[in-house]
């Protein structure tokens, strides 16, 4: 599996920040409605209440620790092991009035992400064996892009672009508006700097033709039929070897290792992201 590197706490503390200002406004009425609460430590466990891969844990040990640095987060499983329901996933100790305010953002959180790694380890595994590797997308919920494309790295699923700025992807109305691939390209190429790489997306053998003959860096195969696929990969590696080979469009776990037996680099898909569920998980007080 790939190593799953968790973003910057530069770029995710405001956003923590501001989950947590969401979930408490004007302040936690119940937990400071509680006598003399703010003066005790509790201690809680977390539980996984169906079987899947854990992500999150190291987002939500920040969560806790923005509300108050003394908090203890000791997880017992690591980051992306598979887990059966019923295993204690972590135990933590600290002020009682930051456990269980922080409960339902942290809890948030690890749920959605683990959804993601689960489903996301589900497709890495039907091609393991191949050399084809899994990439995930922009389609992500607004605001959440850095943790879920994390949670696809915690499944064992490589990045994408993260944004627009990121590389050039020249797609099907990028086409249109430039009057063709070649026009597309040779406008791009001399407008981005060193050493962002060209992808162009592909429906037919001829755009996969003035792909290859314009000197695209990365050629997506998209919505291909598995023959028409197959032939593409075999033109790509007889003209420009070096061109890495994308696949894409509709990818399921019944179609995926089909569609890498073709012989492409990678396959690219929402659907470990837009078509998981949330892991279910409970916190449990001492």
């Amino acid at each position: 599996m790939n190593f799953a590197v968790p973003p910057s706490w530069l770029i995710l503390d405001s956003l923590l920040q501001s989950w947590l200002l969401e979930d408490i406004g004007r302040g936690d009425r119940t937990t400071q409605g509680i006598k003399h609460i703010a003066n005790q430590s509790g201690q809680a466990t977390w539980v996984i209440k169906q079987a899947g891969i854990v992500a999150g844990l190291p987002i939500a040990q920040r969560v806790f620790q923005l509300l108050d640095e003394r908090v203890q987060f000791e997880p017992e499983v690591a980051e992306g092991e598979a887990c059966q329901a019923g295993r204690t996933i972590t135990h933590i100790e600290g002020p009682l009035n930051a456990l269980l305010t922080g409960e339902r953002v942290a809890l948030n959180l690890t749920m959605r992400l683990s959804g993601i790694a689960t489903l996301t380890r589900k497709y890495v595994e039907q091609i393991a064996d191949l050399p084809t590797q899994l990439v995930d997308t922009r389609k992500t919920t607004p605001g959440l892009r850095v943790l879920e494309k994390y949670a696809t790295q915690v499944g064992g699923a490589v990045n994408h672009r993260m944004g627009l700025d990121d590389g050039v992807m020249i797609k099907d109305n990028h086409i249109a508006a430039a009057g063709g691939i070649g026009e597309a390209i040779n406008q791009i190429r001399h407008r981005i700097p060193y050493p962002i790489t060209i992808e162009v997306e592909t429906e037919t053998l001829e755009q996969v033709a003035e792909a290859l003959k314009c000197k695209s860096d990365i050629i997506m195969l998209d919505n291909m039929p598995l023959e028409r696929m197959a032939q593409a990969v075999e033109m790509i590696r007889q003209n420009r070897n070096q061109v890495k080979i994308e696949a894409s469009g509709n990818i399921t776990l019944d179609t995926i290792r089909s569609i890498a037996e073709t012989g492409v680099d990678y396959i690219s898909s929402s659907a470990p992201i837009t078509r998981s569920t949330w892991l279910d998980l409970s916190m449990r007080m001492k």
